[in-house]
């Protein structure tokens, strides 16, 4: 398991997570797609989460569009 610390804005608020995961890497845009389903992963609205067919640039836009920027992966196991 690796530990990653996301660091982030959310809606122009420092924030920062931590995540468990299995994958020895994890790129910005999944990151992203972790923060959303943090965030919004409940909303009544599913149409917050891109498709599963999103590329990665898609799922920044709208990480971006849902108040999720600036998002920083640190590898704590590193």
């Amino acid at each position: 398991m690796h530990t990653y610390t996301l660091e982030y804005l959310f809606n122009d608020e420092p924030r920062m997570h931590r995540f468990e995961l299995k994958q020895p890497e994890l790129s910005v845009h999944e990151a992203a797609m972790h923060l959303l389903q943090l965030h919004f992963g409940d909303a009544e609205n599913s149409l917050i989460m891109p498709d599963g067919e999103a590329s990665p640039a898609e799922i920044l836009e709208q990480a971006k569009r849902d108040g999720l920027t600036q998002i920083n992966v640190v590898d704590s196991n590193a």
